[in-house]
Parts: structure tokens; C-alpha cells; sequence
């Protein structure tokens, strides 16, 4: 009897081999493809030696989904296809695509009866093959045809649930993506932050230090994140027999999500200082040459002499602080681009479909979910009862945190930032005022007035 196949797969690296075998796994047998295979022995999914053969192996209408490196070879991809196309057809881009590049298609290949969604892929490899979290968007009308695959395939929840829900139309899979990676990029600093405050600051070993990241991955810090850092830290390097972590050099790589969510914030006018802290403590530590020279001109930290007790406990309630922060800011970005680009975007939904399969996943996720399930028109975090709680009670720790590094010298960015953000959201009034009238000093760019209406200019001199 000929194999029905359910899908066929452009590109069979490491995501897309994952994602074949956990999708036959699961009951959608797929077909793959790749220009350059190379794939390992055991892989068990069908290859096609072509495009056509891919396609002719599909029943209209058909699924295609693109496992191929985001920009110019989506492109290709798209365009290797073309010649064998249908209407009704459907293209998935899974990689980590710009979101205009993914309006772009969704609007080109509209045109010619055929459907594209773009989708974020959360998980790494582990994800692709057990249960990712995935964030579908484009073109709505394709979204039933793939809900029940992609509620089989992805992660589930503690409580059962699928972590898989609609994004919105245009490129909202992508953009949603985008900003998970963001406050992904936030949260790893916050936690390199503090691990580097207490090891280089307060002079904690390593291995002290992967006991106090197990035993708060007990409390309400529990998260991936949180869990994998204990293990670094205490993971021996078999070449040297030294801590692993202090043989890796300290200059940390991007692809280009953290910077994408820092340049569009800016555009749509939305405020992510964790973030953008955190995407500029990447790129310092590319300058590690010149850290070098300059730590020899300028010079180095100093040690913390307090009581480590306590030091460590307003350590932990600096992180919580500053990842609910973080998190406030992220959506708050979600919600202002969906305003923009007509999404629609529901938060209640985005939220729970990071409690598990992806790299953020956390405890915090299912309060943050009911948090806007309580009020869907919550406008930032900080203003849901739970976690306007969570945050004062732990003001206290979080600025003795602050205030600790910067006595000491330890670079706190994506901390300070944090705080910075709180106190800059919660303050009334702001020196905006001032810096108005410094515009219309040099450039007579007007102002408003706070005790009547209209716009005003003053002649200063």
C-alpha cells in the first residue's frame, strides 16, 4: 500500500529532523527534502531526490514547511517550489524569519491562491523532537487545516494543554517569536548578572553557586533557565578538571532576534530597557580585547565584604523584580505592534503557549496568564494585583542589589534597567518637561502646557 504523507519538510538539518520524526511520531507522517543531505544513520523519515518528487509525493492540497535559514534561502525555497505549486497549497516557514519578510509572502503568495503561515519555533533541538512550543501566524484561513497536527506535535503544559495557539494574521507567528527571543535574551542576563555579582563580587564558588540556582528553582524562580544554570555550574571540564563554565571565554553570540525586538521597539515607540540591556551587554562583551587593555587603565571590581546571607537572599528577589520587569516590557511591546499592524493579538493565549517546550519556560508563565485572563485589556504587568505585590514587597532587595554592584563596580545593565524602568513607569511626573523646553529652546519645536489646551513656543532669548 503507497504511504499517504502528511507533510513534506524543505530542509532536514537538525530542527528539521527533529521535527520530521516527532511529527511521524505522532501520526502525520512527513517527506523530506534537502540540497545537501546529511543525515545521520537511523533517520528513518523518507527522502525525496527532489522537489518534484516531494511534491508529486503530497495529495492536494498540499503542506509544505520550510526548515531553512531565515532571509534569501526562505526565498529560494519558495521559489523551487513555484513550478509544482496548486492553489490551495500551503507553505510553513518555521525558522526565525524577519516579520515583514513574512507579510511580504503572505501578500505575494495570496495573490496566487496559495496560503503561507509563519511560524516561531521554540525548543532547540530536544523541543523539535519531544514537543516545541510553536507560534503559527499568517494566513487565518490555513490555520484549521494544521491545528490538529500542530496541537499533536507541540509541548504540553502541566496541565495538558498544547502549547500551540493561533498568533494572528500577517506576520504576528514571527513577530511573537521575535519577542520571546527578546525577553529570552533579558532573562539570561539577569541571571549572568546576578550569578556574576555574587561569584566575582562576593567571591562565591561555583559550586555554591549551583546550590543556591538548584534550591530557588524550588521556589518561584523555577524555571528551564534557572534549572540549566545549576548544572553549568557544576559541570567539570574533562580537559582540565577545572569548572567548565570558567573555561569558556566570556563573549556571547547573537543571530539577530534580540536586536530585531530592540530596533522594532524603537519604531513602534515602545519601551524595553531589560532587553535592550541585555542585546548591549552582548555586544560589550565582543570588545573583549579592549576590555583587556582598558581593565589595565581603568581598573577592577572590588569585593564584597557584607553579610553573603543576605546578600544572596535580595539577590533572588532582584531576579524575580527584574523578570517580572522584563516580562511587563515584552508585552507591552506585543500589545503596542499588534495596535499597529492590526493583529489582534491576545495576550491570555501568547502567554500560555510558553509554559513548556520552550526556552523561557517558567512557573511565572501561569501567573502572567491568569493575569490577563483576569483583564484582557491589562495594559502592562505591573498593574495586575498579583505582581504589583510580587514587586513591592521585593523593592527592598531588588535596589539593595543595585546599589551593591554599583558600589562595587559590577556591570548590572539589564538589572539596573529593570529598576530604572519601574521607577521611570511608577513616577507621575518625569523631567520631560525640561526636556521640551530644551527643544523648543534650540529648535522651536513647541510644547503643551499642563493648565490650559493647544501647543506653545516661547522666544527664549
Amino acid at each position: 500500500m503507497e504511504t499517504k504523507y502528511s507533510l513534506g519538510i524543505l530542509g532536514l538539518g537538525v530542527m528539521g529532523r527533529s521535527l520530521a520524526q516527532n511529527f511521524a511520531r505522532n501520526g502525520y507522517p512527513p517527506i523530506g527534502f534537502d540540497l545537501y543531505p546529511h543525515l545521520p544513520e537511523g533517520f528513518d523519515v523518507k527522502v525525496a531526490d527532489s522537489v518534484n518528487d516531494l511534491a508529486k509525493s503530497l495529495t492536494p492540497p498540499r503542506t509544505f514547511f520550510l526548515m531553512v535559514p531565515a532571509g534569501a534561502p526562505v526565498d529560494s525555497a519558495i521559489d523551487s517550489l513555484k513550478p509544482y505549486l496548486q492553489k490551495g497549497d500551503l507553505i510553513i516557514d518555521g525558522g526565525n524569519s524577519y516579520f515583514a519578510d513574512t507579510e511580504r509572502r503572505v501578500k505575494e503568495l495570496e495573490t496566487d491562491g496559495l496560503y503561507f503561515i509563519g511560524m516561531g519555533v521554540s525548543g532547540g533541538e530536544s523541543g523539535a523532537l519531544w514537543g516545541p512550543s510553536l507560534m503559527p501566524g499568517g494566513s487565518p484561513a490555513a490555520w484549521p487545516r494544521v491545528q490538529a497536527m500542530f496541537n499533536a506535535i507541540a509541548a504540553k503544559a502541566e496541565d495538558g494543554e498544547p502549547c500551540v495557539a493561533w498568533m494572528g494574521s500577517g506576520g504576528a507567528g514571527h513577530y511573537v517569536k521575535m519577542v520571546h527571543n527578546g525577553i529570552e535574551y533579558g532573562d539570561m542576563q539577569l541571571i549572568a548578572e546576578i550569578y556574576d555579582l555574587l561569584h566575582r563580587g562576593a567571591g562565591f564558588s561555583n559550586a555554591e553557586l549551583a546550590n543556591i540556582f538548584k534550591i530557588w528553582n524550588t521556589h518561584e524562580l523555577r524555571s528551564y533557565l534557572i534549572e540549566i544554570t545549576a548544572k553549568i555550574l557544576n559541570r567539570i571540564d574533562a580537559d582540565t578538571g577545572k569548572d567548565l563554565v570558567d573555561m569558556i571565554l566570556d563573549e556571547a553570540a547573537q543571530k539577530g532576534t534580540g536586536k530585531w525586538t530592540s530596533q522594532t521597539a524603537l519604531d513602534t515607540g515602545a519601551p524595553i530597557p531589560t532587553i535592550n540591556a541585555a542585546v548591549e551587554s552582548r555586544l560589550l562583551s565582543a570588545l573583549k580585547e579592549e576590555r583587556i587593555v582598558a581593565a589595565k587603565v581603568l581598573g577592577s571590581a572590588g569585593k564584597f565584604s557584607g553579610d553573603k546571607g543576605s546578600l544572596v537572599t535580595a539577590a533572588e528577589q532582584a531576579l524575580y523584580a527584574s523578570k517580572i520587569t522584563s516580562y511587563a516590557q515584552g508585552l507591552s511591546l506585543l500589545k503596542m505592534a499588534s495596535q499597529e499592524y492590526n493583529w489582534n493579538i491576545d495576550i491570555s493565549q501568547i502567554v500560555p503557549v510558553w509554559r513548556a517546550g520552550c526556552i523561557i519556560r517558567a512557573s511565572l508563565l501561569s501567573d502572567i496568564t491568569n493575569a490577563y485572563r483576569r483583564n484582557p485589556a491589562l495594559h502592562n504587568l505591573l498593574l495586575d494585583k498579583v505582581f504589583t505585590e510580587a514587586v513591592l514587597s521585593r523593592q527592598a532587595g531588588w535596589r539593595s542589589i543595585v546599589q551593591t554592584a554599583v558600589g562595587l563596580g559590577i556591570p548590572m545593565l539589564a538589572t539596573s534597567a529593570s529598576l530604572a524602568y519601574f521607577d521611570a513607569y511608577r513616577s507621575e511626573t518625569l523631567p520631560a518637561n525640561l526636556t521640551q523646553a530644551q527643544r523648543d529652546f534650540f529648535g522651536a519645536h513647541t510644547y503643551k502646557r499642563v493648565d490650559k489646551e493647544g501647543t506653545f513656543h516661547t522666544k527664549w532669548e
